[in-house]
């Protein structure tokens, strides 16, 4: 009888997953050991880390799986952590068995990789990345966010995680999740979020790998990518990396913006990624008193850098979408609070649901490409 329930003890771990790896205790070899006596289930979990931030959770949740085991009267929970071999042996089952490598890179990856760019800074492209995150996840689809924006990163504050840090396993670490979108940003790992990023060239380019390659992202049906303006380094690396990856260009409503913002989608173009749409952020919007339509900075400008893109590659690169302006998209951004999840009824709100319905769908079908479905 003592074998049957410490069997049914085993079954009930199998059905609790680490919070941050998302994979079941005994898969990730943190079941140390299970005893049961006199109705005591004796248990012992290894921590990835010492001072793990889901130790409290975890606690609750195996102590939640156990006590439904018909036979067991109490729980005695023990945590210890786990020795450099069992954590390579975690680094080794998240990586599948490789070694460190970007795994939307591969052939086989069913990820989505889209680059949000612009010619110049000022035009709310990462207001724009945060909400169409925001969007995605709304629409039930598993969305990560980096911040590649590496001298001017907001996306911590966009989504309110400032001053938050990920959990390290040595060289792994796992992206910090906002409402299920997966996030990481280079701001998480200065040591001051003051301190300023002074890398030239060459090291854009590691870092850009190293924050594609060393975080755990799990499944993910997008990842999104918050560039900096202009067709810098970062731009650059992204086509080297992740050639697949996908760009959404984002403009403002002045004629003049399109020449700039055409830029950044020819830079793309010469590195051979796709095109997919242009957004035109800060649009005319309707006053709520008078009913009058109030175009603060020009019209135009999306238009103009749709027609001039889809002239250079020869095929449509749609405007997707006209956001309106509003001042609850600003505020949003400096409370933390993405107006797609604040307001989502809102005419900003439901232009970035537009762009999602627009572009989520895939239009290359997945013949020939290799589903990681293990038997």
């Amino acid at each position: 009888m003592s074998s049957e329930i410490t069997q049914a003890i085993h079954q009930a771990l199998a059905t609790v997953s680490d919070p941050e790896l998302h994979r079941p205790l005994p898969d990730l070899g943190m079941v140390e050991s299970v005893a049961f006596n006199n109705g005591i289930a004796q248990i012992k979990i290894l921590l990835t880390i010492s001072g793990c931030p889901m130790r409290e959770r975890l606690h609750n949740d195996v102590l939640s799986a156990v006590s439904q085991v018909p036979g067991v009267s109490s729980v005695e929970l023990e945590f210890g952590v786990m020795n450099e071999t069992q954590r390579d042996n975690v680094k080794k089952l998240l990586r599948g068995g490789r070694e460190k490598f970007i795994p939307f890179a591969q052939p086989d990856s069913l990820t989505r990789v889209w680059g949000i760019s612009s010619g110049k800074g000022g035009v709310g492209k990462s207001s724009v990345t945060v909400n169409l995150a925001a969007a995605l996840s709304s629409r039930g689809f598993k969305v990560g966010v980096l911040d590649a924006d590496v001298y001017g990163h907001s996306i911590p504050r966009l989504f309110g995680i400032e001053g938050v840090r990920p959990t390290a396993i040595d060289q792994t670490f796992i992206p910090v999740e906002v409402r299920g979108i997966k996030v990481v940003s280079i701001e998480m790992f200065k040591p001051d979020r003051a301190d300023p990023v002074a890398y030239r060239g060459p090291l854009l380019h590691r870092v850009l790998e190293q924050l594609l390659s060393d975080a755990y992202w799990g499944d993910l049906d997008f990842l999104l990518l918050d560039l900096p303006p202009g067709t810098g380094d970062i731009a650059i690396s992204l086509g080297q990396l992740i050639p697949a990856s996908e760009i959404i260009v984002v403009t403002t409503p002045q004629v003049a913006a399109a020449e700039v913002a055409e830029r950044a989608g020819r830079i793309a173009h010469q590195l051979k990624q796709h095109i997919i749409g242009v957004i035109e952020n800060m649009s005319a919007y309707v006053d709520a008193q008078t009913g009058a339509t109030i175009a603060l900075f020009g019209e135009g400008g999306g238009a103009e850098t749709s027609r001039r893109l889809s002239t250079l590659v020869g095929a449509e690169v749609p405007l997707v979408a006209s956001v309106p302006f509003d001042v609850d998209l600003r505020e949003g951004g400096d409370n933390g609070a993405p107006i797609v999840w604040a307001k989502p009824e809102s005419p900003a709100a439901q232009s970035f649901f537009s762009v999602v319905d627009q572009l989520a769908p895939r239009k290359k079908s997945l013949l020939g490409v290799r589903l990681g479905v293990s038997t």
